[in-house]
Formats: structure tokens, C-alpha cells, sequence
């Protein structure tokens, strides 16, 4: 069965009136709003680029403009050198890392407000670190005196040797070099929390100067307590 295709002159001329008004419509609404064809370039690392405006990333080489029907109307020079581009693409790196610093920063602040509702809230974490600390600091401590009760040990029994370590016997040297290192093993592991508890109120108090700021912005300090700081700092 073989189909054939109507005359042109079997569609209504009212359907090709309509047709042409709606081109022509078209294209008056193109020049209105300064639609002009498309820009194309290709960009440092050789990709084509194909946007409806002025390329931004091709600022330092030729771009093209293009009509409608997809002919090259007209080559843009460059609008900025090399030097220039790499100083605005260097510029423009600086912005998005600044914002994204602040907007990390909004984060933060966002979620230490979640954590930290009052003072109260703050100073009770403040405490319960301390005290966590404080607990091994106490350990540290009963462990120095037991290895001191242990040296006087030590010292009797050396009492049989003049006191001098080199007439001793091996078991008890070894057992004098074992406690003297355990000494200095637990030294630095007090001076190690010591300053852990130094460093842990210089964040708390680094903290608390942020959130007092953050509460008087979200309507009025909520210290919700009254007095000095916890104890123990």
C-alpha cells in the first residue's frame, strides 16, 4: 500500500498564517530580550565551550560568536592577557575559600549552639572532664608513692652492701634500675595530664567566650547559672 503525501495546497491557509505568526513572533521576542546567538571557545585545556553568553573561563582568548542559523558572525578578542586571567582566576580561588571558611565557621557555630543550649550545660562537660583527668592524676599519684615505698625497700636492703649499688647483687640492681624508671615514667605521664588539663580549660574557655557571643546573638545570654566557673581549672 503505498501513502501519498496531501498538496501543500490541501492545508488551510489559516494554518500557515498561524505558523508564520508564531516565527515571526518568535524572533521580535529574540531581538527584545538581546538574544543574539550563541559564544563558543575553546578553554586552556582544550574543551570546547558552547554558552549563550560571553565566556567567562576564555576571557584571555578569542571566542566566537555564532547566529542562529550556527554561522560565525564575528571573533571576540581577547578581553584580558594571560597574566590577567590567571590573577582574576587566583582572586576568584581566594573568594570561594573565604566563603567556604565562613560557611564552615556557620556550621561549627551551628552545631556548638545544638551542643551547648546554656552555661550550665558547658560548665557541667567543663567538670566532668576535669574530673576524668583528676581521677588519673589520683592514680598517677597512689602509683609515685607505692614506688616510693618501694625504694625505701630497696634502700634497706642495700644497707647490707655499704649502700653501694655495684657491691649488690644482680636481682637487686635490676630491680633499683626498674624502679627508678618506673619514677621517671610516672613524672611524665603527670606532667602529661597536667598539661591536658591546661590545654582542656583553654578550650572550654575558648568555647565559652564564642557561645556567649552566639547566645547574646540568638536573644540573651543563657548562662543558667550563677557564681564563678566550676572548681578544679
Amino acid at each position: 500500500m503505498t501513502l501519498h503525501r496531501p498538496p501543500l495546497s490541501a492545508f488551510p491557509t489559516r494554518l500557515w498564517l498561524f505558523g508564520g505568526a508564531l516565527l515571526l513572533g518568535g524572533g521580535m521576542w529574540n531581538m527584545a530580550h538581546g538574544q543574539s546567538g550563541m559564544y563558543t571557545c575553546k578553554d586552556a585545556k582544550g574543551n570546547t565551550i558552547i554558552r549563550d553568553r560571553p565566556i567567562v573561563e576564555c576571557l584571555d582568548r578569542e571566542q566566537q560568536q555564532l547566529g542562529n542559523s550556527g554561522t560565525v558572525r564575528k571573533t571576540l578578542p581577547p578581553s584580558y592577557t594571560a597574566d590577567e586571567r590567571a590573577r582574576i582566576d587566583a582572586q576568584r580561588k581566594q573568594e570561594e575559600e573565604q566563603r567556604a571558611r565562613l560557611q564552615e565557621e556557620k556550621r561549627r557555630e551551628r552545631a556548638l549552639m545544638i551542643r551547648y543550649p546554656s552555661q550550665a550545660v558547658h560548665d557541667k562537660e567543663r567538670a566532668d572532664a576535669l574530673a576524668q583527668i583528676d581521677e588519673v592524676i589520683g592514680a598517677v599519684n597512689k602509683r609515685e608513692l607505692a614506688l616510693a615505698a618501694q625504694r625505701k625497700e630497696i634502700n634497706v636492703e642495700l644497707e647490707f652492701y655499704q649502700g653501694d649499688i655495684n657491691k649488690a647483687p644482680n636481682w637487686l640492681k635490676r630491680k633499683l634500675e626498674d624502679n627508678e624508671k618506673q619514677v621517671l615514667v610516672q613524672k611524665r605521664f603527670l606532667d602529661e595530664q597536667v598539661q591536658e588539663k591546661q590545654r582542656l580549660n583553654a578550650r572550654f574557655d575558648e568555647e565559652l567566650a564564642k557561645l556567649r557571643q552566639l547566645w547574646t546573638a540568638a536573644g540573651g545570654s543563657r548562662t543558667g547559672v550563677s557564681g564563678p566557673a566550676p572548681a578544679g581549672r
